[in-house]
């Protein structure tokens, strides 16, 4: 008995010795990076840096990694150096976790430094962006070396008191929660590069200059729990995380940072956030003609990246594009540091030409367009147009506004938060001229996606009893709006009579939305007259697609007729389908099919001066597709009461050649003129991006033949080209 003890007691003293022996190691991750919390597992053991070889490596493997830098867990891991090629020695080879270890040392592998593999094996991990509640970071001694990164739970910029009710808040102390405590760094070793960062990293493209006065007196009466690290950062990095940790800080209780205070930093927010009150900000940003902007996003800050290069916008190929190129993006735009470097069209696609590619930045550059880069993009496809989401300010929207009463977070009755007699109360909006455009404002300043449905009856929907009571009433926005009290409203003085109750306002909001966009190549090239006896437009009278003159008109006489086709496509992420019922759709007799959108376009000739010249018409479609992308398979036709719609990477033609494919421009004299179409004209389907929903052309008619040149879509041009086709930038179409 005492020798199986005896036995025991040696066989976990063996194994105590197994683990303590394992090698001491610390990690990083590095390489071409797209997001702060993904990239090229890197590890320092022996005084050197080194990778980790994709060979058996897991997802076990991977969470291993992710918990011991301090994240919650791994979403995935990459291999072939999908983060790039490392430097020095591959430290590991065919490794193997359970997942259960607390570090990468633990994992059974071939040895440290024992590989047969190269570079282009180095494998790469994207861990989850929560990080683990109480972490704390600790730099072993045995590897304490150069390139360690900064490993903390938590930043904030904690606000003093007189600055704690400013929205947003770009003032105070720098602050790191590590082991679930909040500590200060000491500002001996603290730069403007660090305060750079940490202010991109809350959403403001720059830091300042501050009065250090008040904060060396505050500092002086506040009970201090200083950090043990400085921090040295570039500039150029979109993250702290990204950071190299300084030298270590001597913990002496009062005595520690003697000769400095805790850092502060003082950030310039961007125009779109700066306070109104501040003369000063908005002198700072003078209005000129972007030469970047985002389109595509459902939220501020986000969208695919379009540049302009001679008048025309245009996108970048994602080949190379990575987080410091995205950052120099968001700089430019007023935000702070990129939170993703979006590839693969994840956004949209763009139309046009493809402007950048192999985008090089170093992360100063003032624009995207003083980055190095190859303007050969021969290969590079709307399919891989780049994008951006940016770090924006806490602005605290969403807590004044909420949906209730629906069947997930995503859909309900629109509450807003309003001040009566004195206190805050929730009530509801009057749904009298609600719709897409006031949707899609609601969903943004939620943070929930794009708008999928704006609701004028409720009743299904039961909200909070307390909140019936209208608060908000003639609400009307241009789309553009951060929040709802941003657009047009009644103000204090709510006028709703058909009450609030089951006529509330509502939303349904999507993650992604469908875009459509007309072809202008495929107008211009196919556009003719045509002179055709009434006789033979009896069914296309019927449905109101000549002009009011034609009601007089004798059979045997002629209508002239400006023909073309239409191809629309759809750019976005989800499908275009029309919001009305098959049980409501009209029989159309001239086409001999079933129309789902009564007025899915307008058709127009107007003046150089934006007048219309002849009455044109509002076109109904069918929906379906034509054709479609290599690969995509066609869900949508006309026939036999089909489902409607149009696919992602499909188009509906409607040809040249059938009925109500035209103008009617019998009545029109000689002249130049713009010719106009609008798709989706009403707002009646919600899209990603309707700037592109408009597309005009210069047209010259001499009495007998027309010309029609200079065809393109809205928002494609720069504002000096655009100022000569009057509605383009505002797309102020429709008064709903």
């Amino acid at each position: 008995m005492v020798n199986q003890l005896l036995l025991t007691l040696l066989c976990m003293s063996a194994v105590s010795s197994a683990q303590s022996d394992k090698p001491v190691i610390q990690l990083r991750l590095g390489g071409e990076k797209r997001k702060h919390y993904e990239g090229r597992v890197e590890v320092f053991y022996n005084g050197e840096w080194g990778t980790v070889c994709d060979d058996d490596f897991s997802i076990s493997a991977a969470q291993v990694v992710c918990r011991e830098l301090g994240f919650m867990d791994a979403v995935s891991w990459a291999p072939s150096a999908k983060f790039g090629r490392g430097e020095g020695r591959i430290w590991l080879d065919n490794v193997h976790c359970t997942g259960a270890e607390k570090s990468l040392a633990q994992c059974e592998s071939n040895g440290f430094g024992v590989s047969d593999c190269k570079h282009s094996e180095d494998v790469g991990v994207v861990c989850a962006q929560k990080r683990i509640p109480g972490f704390k970071f600790i730099r072993n001694q045995a590897v304490s070396g150069e390139g360690m990164t900064v490993q903390v739970e938590e930043v904030r910029i904690r606000a003093t008191y007189s600055h704690r009710k400013r929205i947003p808040i770009t003032e105070g102390f720098v602050e790191v929660k590590d082991g679930g405590k909040w500590r200060q760094i000491c500002n001996e070793e603290w730069t403007e590069m660090n305060s750079r960062v940490v202010c991109g990293m809350y959403g403001f493209p720059d830091e300042k200059t501050f009065n250090v006065r008040p904060y060396k007196l505050l500092a002086k009466r506040r009970k201090k729990n200083y950090w043990g690290f400085s921090v040295n950062c570039t500039g150029n990095e979109a993250d702290l995380s990204d950071c190299k940790l300084g030298k270590e800080i001597q913990l002496k209780g009062n005595n520690t940072c003697r000769w400095g205070m805790p850092a502060v930093v003082s950030c310039i927010p961007g125009r779109a956030f700066a306070p109104s009150v501040s003369m000063g900000f908005r002198k700072a940003y003078r209005m000129e003609q972007p030469l970047v902007r985002l389109r595509g996003g459902a939220m501020i800050g986000e969208g695919r990246v379009e540049v302009l290069k001679n008048g025309e916008w245009g996108t970048v190929c994602d080949d190379n594009w990575d987080i410091r190129a995205a950052t120099v993006v968001c700089r430019e735009l007023g935000f702070g540091s990129a939170k993703e470097a979006l590839t693969g069209g994840r956004m949209g696609q763009g139309v046009g030409a493809v402007h950048m590619n192999e985008v090089l930045c170093s992360g100063f550059e003032k624009s995207l367009t003083e980055c190095y880069f190859n303007r050969d993009s021969v290969g590079c496809s709307h399919e891989e147009d780049a994008a951006v989401r940016c770090n924006v300010p806490a602005m605290g929207f969403h807590s004044r506004l909420r949906l209730s009463g629906g069947r997930n977070p995503y859909e309900g009755r629109v509450e807003v938060l309003a001040e009566r007699n004195g206190s805050l109360v929730w009530g509801s909006v009057c749904s009298d001229s609600w719709g897409t455009m006031e949707a899609v404002v609601v969903c943004r300043q939620l943070g929930l996606g794009f708008a999928s449905h704006a609701f004028q009856e409720t009743w299904y929907w039961e909200g909070d009893s307390s909140a019936d009571a209208v608060l908000m009433s003639g609400v009307r926005c241009s789309g553009t709006e951060l929040t709802l009290d941003q657009c047009l409203h009644h103000g204090r003085h709510v006028s709703c009579p058909k009450g609030g109750g089951r006529f509330a306002a509502g939303v349904s909001c999507t993650q992604t939305a469908p875009d459509l966009v007309l072809s202008a190549q495929v107008v211009e090239q196919t556009t003719y007259l045509e002179d055709r006896p009434m006789y033979a437009l009896q069914c296309a009278h019927e449905e109101r697609c000549l002009s009011s003159t034609a009601d007089k008109a004798d059979p045997s006489s002629y209508r002239r007729l400006l023909r073309f086709s239409s191809q629309i496509q759809n750019n976005g992420l989800s499908d275009f389908r029309p919001r009305a019922s098959p049980q409501s759709w009209v029989w159309h007799e001239c086409h001999r099919h079933y129309h789902s959108m009564e007025v899915f376009t307008h058709y127009d000739l107007l003046s150089l001066n934006g007048t219309k010249v002849a009455e044109g018409h509002k076109a109904s479609f069918c929906l379906e597709d034509t054709h479609c992308d290599e690969g995509i398979q066609k869900r949508y036709e006309c026939a036999n009461f089909g489902s409607q719609g149009i696919t992602v990477g499909c188009w509906d033609t409607y040809r040249h050649d059938i009925d109500c494919q035209w103008i009617d421009i019998t009545d029109v004299k000689p002249g130049d003129y713009i010719l106009q179409v609008v798709i989706n004209p009403n707002y009646e389907v919600a899209e990603s991006d309707f700037t592109n929903n408009i597309m005009k052309c210069r047209t010259r008619y001499d009495g007998h033949r027309i010309w029609t040149y200079n065809c393109h879509i809205g928002g494609t041009l720069s504002s000096d080209v655009e100022d000569t086709f009057p509605g383009l930038l505002t797309n102020q179409l429709s008064h709903r």
